[in-house]
């Protein structure tokens, strides 16, 4: 789902390549695959790679800071906009998986809704540790 019509990725933000998708489009607006393949084929005119139906596709997930999928193509929710898990003990692997592909105006969201959940599963719980522990 794009919110939001800001690029993704700004110039010097991420180690994305200079002709990535994600530099003129927001996230949830391409596709993520893991390397290269015939399924979508590079065009040299626009220097992009798309998929058969016309989105344009980053074929580095580790660049760009999202993991391979069909974002744009199956309308899917980027990983920091996924509702937190509501077991304390999920939170973690939620977090970590937000904060890496999350854009840097969206962590404090992100971490105010750990924190959210952590508090109610242990009022007495330590949260900022318990945050570090997820993110060390």
């Amino acid at each position: 789902m794009v919110k939001d019509r800001e690029p993704f990725s700004r110039e010097g933000e991420r180690p994305v390549c200079a002709i990535c998708p994600s530099l003129v489009l927001p996230g949830g607006a391409f596709d993520v695959v893991a390397k290269p393949s015939r399924d979508c084929p590079f065009d040299p005119e626009s220097g992009n790679r798309y998929t058969a139906a016309g989105v344009a596709v980053c074929v580095h997930p580790d660049r760009v800071g999202l993991p391979a999928a069909p974002y744009a193509t199956d309308r899917l929710v980027l990983p920091w906009e996924v509702p937190p898990p509501a077991d304390a003990g999920e939170v973690r692997e939620w977090l970590r998986a937000a904060l890496t592909a999350a854009p840097p105006d969206a962590f404090a969201a992100v971490i105010a809704q750990a924190s959210q959940i952590l508090r109610a599963s242990d009022p007495d719980l330590d949260v900022t540790a318990a945050l570090r522990s997820a993110l060390g």
